[in-house]
């Protein structure tokens, strides 16, 4: 049985998604304080399950 796999977004959709500009989710990279990313070839790929959990963990209670 196969596992589908949700497609990786890109450092773009990413921003996009978050609402922030490229250049901050590329600092937010630097510092490791962002949501958990991979390097694909010399791509940085997010995976949206990884996003959606680290917006969870931000969510103010």
């Amino acid at each position: 049985m196969a596992d589908s796999l949700d497609p990786l977004l890109s450092l773009q959709e990413t921003a996009r998604i978050l609402g922030i500009p490229v250049r901050t989710l590329y600092q937010m990279n630097y510092k490791r304080t962002g949501p958990r990313s991979y390097k694909v070839g010399r791509y940085r790929k997010y995976d949206p399950a990884d996003v959606k959990a680290w917006l969870q963990d931000r969510v103010s209670a």
